[in-house]
Parts: structure tokens; C-alpha cells; sequence
């Protein structure tokens, strides 16, 4: 009203104009007042923001999630699981859960008793307090805390309709269990050095045996196999998890944890992961190989028959138990990518984690002519007195 008032008033001293001419300062005058009250190109879009015509409106809200891309550079773990589902069993039809329960079961009692009773064994009787012994006593020790960590979750879920398992305990079940099995591969390939400097070089055991070599060999075997299972854990459980959740096994395991992880680094990962497991096995299975090699070597110049047999049987039990672990673990992590089925896949886990577990005390205590005496000697005595 202001400009309006300013525009239109007309000087005392100016001389009153013709009707055209005060027809072209009205026009001249509107368009002025246009000019002042539009709104500045700034100012307009400052009011566009804060309109409320419809046309002016955003039409969604702004999303708050950061840019694929902008992850991927951050390296940020977005997993959204906070549970598994192990699947295990549950494919397999109702009636033979209860069967699978007692069979591996006995199979797990069996094989604590047999490993407890190895090491009760080589403990009281001090003739066998030799390095090899001792080192049995080790690989007993990881067999049973390998065990542990798996079967008796495994059994509680084949009686049970919940197999939800929670992201940490899930990671922990992968760590103690790669730990313990590459302890486990560690120690076989340890003990397979101590026969070789037994047969090999007999004079020379004593010193290359000690106790403190034997202690240091020991603690090398789980330091360095606690070392895999942190680096195997962590590369692992560094990936994202988006979902599903089934893990298609019956514990934390690599390779089905693998298929469920998002994201573009997963092929190097698996891969990365993989060739330091299988570079680590076939290190241990070479150098095992190497041994014997050495040591067939050395039988063979050994004259007698007699003496040829007792240099090999020492050495038979841990070469059963040799084949039989790295066979099974060969056929794990070295077949071909072949469509299985789940089935299939969960009965070849049982192969590495209950069969050879629980066989391989029963082999040390058959075909070791040594540690099948000392049980006698120990345990029967004391059962039947009279008969000693």
C-alpha cells in the first residue's frame, strides 16, 4: 500500500497531464509494483523448500542408508544376522533322529573313554614316559577338546526342534574347532618326525628328544594352530551376513558359512582362506611323507627280518591314523564342485568329525604292541589280582 501511495501521488508544482499520458503512468506504475513484490530468483527457491504447494513438495523421504559403493570403501560390517539355524539333520526323515542320537553317542563315549584310558595308561606306567607316548598323550588331549566343541551340540539338536545358534557362539564353535583340529594335524605331523629321528638317527634322539624339545614341539603345535583358527574366524566373520540364516551343516563350518555371507570381496576370501587351509594340510601331509620316506630308507638297510618288523611297528599305528585323517579331510576340502546332496554333505562331515576321532584310539591301542601290554599289565592286574 506503501509503493502504491508513493507511485500514484502527483507533485503540487507538476502540471496535470493529458488522459493518454495518464493512462501510460498507471501502466508504467502496475509494472513497477510487480517489479518490487516478486520475489528475488534466491528468495524463491529459499520459499520453494518451505511451500506448500503440492507441485513444490518433495515427493519421498530422503533415504538414510549409505550408497552400496560408500560401503564397500568403508568396509563396513552391515550384518543383520544375529543367529544361525543349523539345518544338520533336520533334512533327514523324524525316525532316524533317534537312531543317529544313540549311535554317535556311544561313538563319542567310546572314544573319551578310549583316549582317557591312553592317557591314564602312558601316566602310570613310567616306561612309557618317552617322547612318543607323551606326544599320544597331546593328540589325545586335542581329540577330546575337538569333540567337545561339535558333537555334544550335535546331539542336543537331533533331539531338539530348535537349532538356532547365536553369531558369537557360532564364531567361537569355528575358532576352537579349526584350532583344535590343526593342533591335531600339527601333532601328527610332529610325531611322525619323532619316528624319524628314532629310526634314523637312534643315537641322536636323546638330544633331539629332550624334554624340553618335546615341551617346545608341543606348544609349537597349538600356538601355531591357534593362530589358523584366528585368522580363518576372523576373515570369515568379517564378511556381511544379509540372510538366510540356515546353515546348511551341523556345526559353524567354512565352507556353508561362506555361501551365506554378501558382498563383491566374498570370491577372494573364500579363496584367500582356503589355500592357506589346504596350503597348511598338504604342508604337514608332505613333511610326513618326507619322514617316511627317510625312514623306509632306513628299514630297508636294517638286516633281519626281525628287526625290520620291530622298526615298522612302531611306526604302523600313527601311519593308520595318518591315512585315515588326511583321506577323510582330502575328500572335504578337495572335491570337485559337484552338485551333492544335503544329505550327503552332512554324512561326509561325520566322517572328520566323530569316525576318526573315535577311531583313532582304538587303532594306537591295537596295533601298538608297547601300549596294549601296559594296559594289560595296568588295568587287569587290578581287576584280577589273582592272575598277576
Amino acid at each position: 500500500m506503501h509503493l502504491r501511495l508513493t507511485i500514484f501521488r502527483e507533485p503540487q508544482a507538476a502540471p496535470r497531464s493529458t488522459d493518454s499520458h495518464h493512462e501510460q503512468q498507471v501502466v508504467e506504475g502496475l509494472a513497477m509494483v510487480c517489479r518490487e513484490r516478486a520475489p528475488s530468483p534466491s528468495r524463491k527457491s529459499f520459499r520453494a523448500g518451505l511451500s506448500t504447494d503440492p507441485e513444490l513438495l518433495p515427493t519421498g523421504l530422503p533415504s538414510l542408508s549409505p550408497h552400496p559403493g560408500m560401503a564397500t570403501t568403508l568396509d563396513l560390517n552391515h550384518s543383520s544376522v544375529s543367529e544361525f539355524i543349523l539345518v544338520g539333520f533336520s533334512t533327514f526323515p523324524p525316525h532316524l533322529l533317534p537312531v543317529f542320537f544313540l549311535l554317535f553317542l556311544l561313538m563319542y563315549v567310546f572314544m573319551l573313554l578310549g583316549n582317557l584310558l591312553i592317557m591314564a595308561t602312558v601316566w602310570s606306567d613310567r616306561g612309557l614316559h618317552t617322547p612318543m607316548y607323551l606326544f599320544l598323550c597331546a593328540l589325545s588331549i586335542s581329540e577330546i577338546l575337538y569333540t567337545l566343541v561339535i558333537t555334544p551340540r550335535l546331539l542336543a539338536d537331533l533331539l531338539s526342534t530348535s537349532r538356532t545358534i547365536a553369531f558369537a557362539a557360532c564364531a567361537s564353535q569355528m575358532f576352537f574347532s579349526f584350532t583344535f583340529g590343526f593342533t591335531h594335524s600339527f601333532l601328527l605331523t610332529v610325531m611322525g618326525y619323532d619316528r624319524y629321528v628314532a629310526i634314523c638317527h637312534p643315537l641322536r634322539y636323546n638330544v633331539l628328544m629332550s624334554p624340553r624339545g618335546y615341551a617346545c614341539l608341543v606348544a609349537l603345535s597349538w600356538a601355531g594352530a591357534s593362530v589358523m583358527g584366528l585368522v580363518v574366524t576372523t576373515a570369515i566373520f568379517h564378511l556381511n551376513f544379509c540372510g538366510p540364516r540356515e546353515v546348511h551343516h551341523f556345526f559353524c563350518h567354512m565352507p556353508p558359512l561362506v555361501k551365506l555371507a554378501c558382498g563383491t570381496h566374498i570370491p577372494v576370501v573364500a579363496l584367500g582362506v582356503g589355500l592357506v587351509c589346504i596350503t597348511t594340510l598338504l604342508g604337514c601331509f608332505l613333511l610326513i611323507l618326507l619322514s617316511y620316506a627317510f625312514i623306509v630308507a632306513a628299514i630297508l638297510k636294517i638286516p633281519s627280518a626281525e628287526g625290520r618288523h620291530k622298526a615298522f611297528s612302531t611306526c604302523a599305528s600313527h601311519l593308520t591314523v595318518v591315512v585315515m585323517h588326511y583321506g577323510f579331510a582330502s575328500v572335504i576340502y578337495l572335491k570337485p564342485k559337484a552338485p551333492q546332496s544335503l544329505e550327503g554333505d552332512t554324512l561326509m562331515g561325520i566322517t572328520y568329525t566323530i569316525l576318526t576321532p573315535f577311531l583313532s584310539p582304538i587303532i594306537f591301542s591295537l596295533r601298538n604292541k608297547e601300549l596294549k601290554t601296559a594296559m594289560k599289565k595296568t588295568f587287569l592286574s587290578k581287576l584280577y589280582p589273582q592272575s598277576s
